[in-house]
């Protein structure tokens, strides 16, 4: 439909909505002569739009497609986005919203919007409506036509979904037996009770059993290609048990397999638990898929060969959109105050206990200053006691001090551990010494640190308690049963995140920003002095970045969100070995190469990541069957294929991931393997950065990852000459605190080598706090000069390795993480304007990166760009007028 001279079923939003002709409307927004166009104005929200109520013309499991032309207009920051949202209504439940088209509006003038839907089930009430610019921006729309891709089938209504509330799932409680469902390799049954009555359905009268399973992927399955769509969120909800073969619990799957257009197959994890032959159990996960599949089946498996899968229901809906959580309200936080009671031993080992039979003694000798990472946090500080906790007669590794805490704790607050610790002699080898919590049943790490010789060290950590528990004891423990252990000045205190940030501004301004001279010619000194300029900084240089996977490329959401914010890309599992070479000799380098021809196009930079991977439980089985001669052929292989294919494309590799974790080919290939694997890579690459990378190196909770390890390690490979040029922290990280951070980015900075992010992601279920730790992250990493690039591992809900790490939602929606990444973007972006002075010039501090200057005179409007770079010296830019 074009819009007429009113607007007739058109109605605006909460707003205001008119028709103007072509003649008399928007310069920069032509339209066809004798045209019309709407424009909503008086916009007060981003929802804020024109709506039409479209049920009577959409039928449900029909495809159709939209097409719009729009554009927007007044107090405008381009890039913008309109939205094309169903609206759909229900009259036992709650209204949801389905988004099913956007555009981001670049300039003036007219862009195309288009999208697709289907419903599987038919709402008492659907609108279609355009919303999405800021608020105060004028929404213009020329046209919006809805057509059906099949209209045979739209003019033949019909029902197709399972049991009317949104299940797509036909046949969800075995009613009707066995129809749509089917068999993954193995024979399925109806039941209404197995084993002499004792198993009966949870609910209904129904359940079926997938049986005579001799693999673990035979399941029961049903295909739902017609009923699923793509970019939608679904929660697919299962309740399940198992049965036979003398196994009582197993691990059970909701898997879905996709065949896509090409005819390539994926298989996508939705949901894991441990099932048990006793009781019925609820199976939950998400799922979204990207692209347009040809075909979609979900199935349940897992348990081994033999053991049967029963099924008593099967949902999969659209899952509902979840409420952010509120910012944490904390009263009273107390920052920097210690919880720990008589940490100074005053009061002898009052508040203290043994945990386990062993002997808690005071004695003297310890430090009597904090330690670096606490003193980095509470600043001046009164000198500790001198005292410490002696433990004797320890006969078990977790026997130590120990302290109940629960009261002295808040949710959602960060705690930093600090302590001073030492061994006894009778030790053989190194020792781990952690000081961990007990919160009811769980062990949360506070910090660890290895000790080899007969010294205090720093113990450092963070914690934080999301959920109420009921018990919370703080302990001590590690060295081996029969060496006594110190203990002194334990500390542990909620930090003030906000007020490290002062710090780290001034920081970021001394090694991100440069002084800039611009210095003005041609003009004649007299018509260019006091002439109004403006600087503008377009793209700060420094490598921020974010892992994707090919199966995102299908989704222009992802694309337009990663395209915008993000210079650098890394990918997943495409370049992995396990993935280009899946069994020998079968090569599938077509992921990776999408991938790269969607960087080159938007002039984004890459990592190779990974060239091997050490951790055992990563290699191919058909590498693991070779012997020692055909594994060093088949690396020498991996290296010439992977490096000349893609000469110059990749500016870093990681060549051996994780090996303070792992040891698979030093162990099968010699000591030797790892520095030959760098000296390699880099004679058939000599233009790519060559990483080490690992993880836990940055937040002092794993002795096989410290900072001091990982320096080992390096200098250890340059001795045997291998080129590396860089190192990798993961920043897989939990609770993060700045000092503890940034002590193992100035230990590694001792090296010289530029030091990046390679993975980082942060998790809480709160979004604010999540923000607070990414946040975190982000400032620490800026703030040091050591730090050359952060790479975010992903951004976008369900496809991130880890859970509530996202920063968009599944369905394309910024969740306040995600607002917090933004915004220290554009805070990291300079803007400054002023006059020209007497001498033809005008000088300002700005990030590194490109900029476009505006120049105003009486007679015309001069736009020039130009480009800051790294330097100590400050920079003249001279600017031909």
């Amino acid at each position: 439909m074009t819009i007429p001279r009113g607007l007739y079923s058109w109605h605006p939003n909460c707003c205001d909505g008119f028709v103007l002709s072509a003649d008399s409307g928007h310069s920069g927004f032509s339209t066809k002569p004798g045209g019309n166009y709407a424009v909503v104005s008086n916009r007060k929200e981003c929802w804020q739009g024109l709506e039409q109520d479209i049920t009577s013309r959409i039928s449900p499991c029909s495809t159709y497609s939209i097409s719009a032309r729009v554009g927007v207009s007044g107090l405008v920051q381009y890039p913008t986005d309109v939205l094309a949202t169903l609206k759909l209504e229900y009259q036992n439940s709650a209204t949801s919203y389905l988004p099913v088209g956007k555009t981001s509006v670049s300039k003036e003038g007219w862009e195309k919007l288009e999208g697709t839907f289907s419903l599987a089930t038919m709402p008492d009430r659907v609108v279609f409506y355009l919303e999405g610019p800021a608020p105060g921006v004028d929404l213009l729309i020329e046209s919006v036509i809805i057509t059906c891709s099949c209209p045979s089938e739209c003019n033949n209504a019909r029902p197709c979904s399972g049991d009317g509330d949104g299940n797509i799932i036909l046949n969800p409680q075995f009613d009707d037996g066995l129809n749509n469902w089917s068999g993954r390799g193995c024979k399925i049954v109806i039941h209404d009770s197995m084993a002499d009555g004792k198993i009966v359905p949870l609910s209904g009268k129904l359940f079926a059993s997938a049986t005579e399973r001799t693999q673990s992927w035979n399941g029961i399955q049903q295909e739902i290609t017609e009923r699923v769509q793509r970019k939608l969120a679904y929660e697919v909800t299962a309740v399940v048990r198992i049965f036979g073969n003398n196994v009582t619990s197993a691990d059970i799957r909701a898997t879905l397999w996709v065949q896509t257009p090409n005819l390539r197959e994926q298989y996508i994890g939705i949901a894991n638990l441990q099932a048990t032959d006793k009781d019925w159990v609820q199976l939950q996960g998400k799922f979204l898929l990207n692209g347009s599949p040809k075909r979609v089946v979900i199935y349940i498996e897992g348990p081994p060969a033999g053991t049967d899968i029963l099924v008593n229901s099967f949902v999969v809906k659209h899952a509902e959109k979840i409420a952010p959580s509120p910012p944490p309200v904390i009263e009273n936080p107390a920052f920097g105050v210690n919880i720990i009671q008589n940490s100074n031993l005053s009061d002898g080992t009052n508040s203290w206990f043994p945990l386990g039979n062993c002997t808690l003694t005071v004695a003297t000798g310890s430090p009597h200053i904090l330690p670096p990472m606490a003193r980095d946090s509470l600043g001046p500080h009164e000198p500790l006691s001198g005292r410490c906790i002696l433990v004797t007669k320890r006969t078990q590794t977790w026997m130590g001090p120990a302290q109940m805490i629960t009261d002295k704790l808040k949710l959602l607050l960060t705690y930093q551990v600090s302590a001073w610790v030492k061994i006894g002699s009778g030790a053989t080898g190194p020792q781990n010494v952690n000081v961990a919590l007990g919160v009811d049943s769980q062990w949360v790490n506070g910090g660890q640190v290895e000790i080899n010789d007969d010294r205090w060290h720093e113990i450092g950590g963070s914690f934080r308690i999301e959920k109420q528990p009921s018990k919370v004891m703080v302990y001590v423990q590690g060295p081996a049963a029969g060496v006594d252990l110190m203990l002194a000045g334990l500390q542990i205190f909620p930090v003030d995140r906000e007020s490290r940030f002062k710090h780290l501004r001034r920081q970021t301004d001394k090694i991100r920003k440069r002084d800039v001279t611009l210095k003005f010619s041609g003009g004649g000194s007299s018509s260019v002095l006091g002439t109004f300029i403006k600087v503008r900084q377009m793209q700060n240089s420094f490598p921020f970045g974010s892992c994707m996977s090919r199966t995102n490329l299908d989704n222009e959401d992802f694309v337009n969100f990663f395209v915008k914010n993000f210079n650098w890309a890394v990918f997943g599992n495409e370049l992995k070995w396990y993935w280009t070479e899946p069994q020998q000799g079968n090569f599938n380098y077509s992921d990776a190469d999408e991938m790269l021809d969607l960087c080159k196009k938007n002039n984004i930079e890459a990592r190779g990541h990974c060239i091997f991977w050490e951790v055992d439980g990563t290699v191919q089985q058909w590498i693991k069957a070779l012997n020692k001669n055909d594994m060093m052929t088949a690396v020498q292989n991996r290296l010439t294929g992977l490096l000349t294919r893609y000469t110059g494309k990749f500016r870093h590799y990681d060549v051996n991931n994780e090996m303070l974790h792992g040891s698979f080919y030093q162990d099968h290939l010699g000591k030797d393997i790892r520095a030959n694997m760098f000296k390699t890579a880099n004679q058939l690459d000599p233009s790519a950065m060559l990483f080490v990378n690992d993880y836990h190196v940055e937040d002092g909770c794993d002795t096989r990852s410290s900072p001091e390890k990982y320096i080992e390690q390096i200098l250890d490979l340059q001795e045997q000459g291998a080129p590396v040029g860089g190192i990798g922290i993961q920043g897989h990280i939990d609770s993060p605190v700045g000092p503890v951070v940034c002590s193992a980015l100035d230990k590694l900075g001792i090296l010289g080598l530029p030091i990046w992010f390679t993975e980082l992601d942060v998790s809480s279920v709160n979004e604010h706090v999540r923000g607070d730790d990414l946040e975190v992250m982000l400032r620490e990493a800026y703030a040091h000069p050591a730090v050359d690039g952060i790479m975010l591992w992903g951004f976008w809900e369900l496809f991130m390795s880890r859970d509530n790490a996202h920063l968009v939602n599944a369905e394309g929606e910024l969740n306040e993480a995600g607002k917090r990444y933004l915004a220290l973007k554009k805070e990291w972006l300079s803007r400054t304007h002023g006059c020209i002075d007497e001498q033809g010039q005008f000088a300002f501090r700005g990030f590194h990166g490109t900029y476009v200057l505006e120049i105003e005179t009486v007679s015309k409007k001069i736009m020039k760009t130009f480009v800051v770079d790294k330097g100590d010296s400050p920079l003249v830019v001279s600017i031909d007028l």
